[in-house]
């Protein structure tokens, strides 16, 4: 993992909630659909791995996309993730209804997009995050780009990043080492 600055560590040790967008963040962006239209995503097990360690440590994580997709929906409840909004056309309008109900402010919010539809909300969370494969325009627009690509250890990444900053990952995978 790289060194991570000491600004983005302060903006890291707030976070209570990591909102992510699917395609080409959770999955590697790629929709296979086959002859019976049958849609199918690829996930990489280190991501949910590590989504199941922020749940250990008590940070929710929710999904926050534009499509809808079934395929989205058992992924999430494979990995305990029940904070799940699909076809969403106005990303703000959600992550507002989410911050609300959740009693949460912008900076104890972090979310990793892709592509120009999550800019809105990327410049409203504490903690902004794009994966390395982004699109070039929303790059410099956020406090942190992934060394890792979406559906490519992305997730993974920034779970380590929050757990570290916020020095929970030793009690979290202190199992592993046991």
């Amino acid at each position: 993992m790289k060194r991570i600055p000491a600004k983005i560590r302060r903006k890291a040790q707030r976070i209570k909630l990591l909102l992510l967008d699917v395609d080409g963040v959770l999955s590697d962006g790629r929709i296979v659909v086959d002859n019976e239209g049958e849609e199918m995503k690829y996930f990489d097990a280190r991501d949910g791995h590590g989504i199941r360690l922020l749940a250990r440590a008590g940070i929710e994580v929710g999904l926050l996309t534009g499509r809808y997709s079934r395929v989205v929906s058992h992924r999430a409840r494979d990995l305990g993730i029940r904070m799940v909004y699909q076809k969403v056309f106005n990303k703000v309008d959600v992550y507002q209804k989410i911050k609300r109900r959740k009693r949460l402010t912008d900076q104890e919010v972090a979310y990793v997009g892709d592509d120009i539809v999550d800019l809105p909300v990327l410049r409203r969370v504490g903690l902004s995050i794009a994966v390395r494969d982004a699109w070039e325009g929303l790059k410099n627009k956020v406090d942190y780009v992934t060394e890792q690509k979406g559906g490519r250890g992305a997730v993974r990444e920034v779970v380590e990043m929050l757990l570290h900053a916020q020095g929970k990952w030793g009690e979290v995978t202190k199992s592993y080492y046991d």
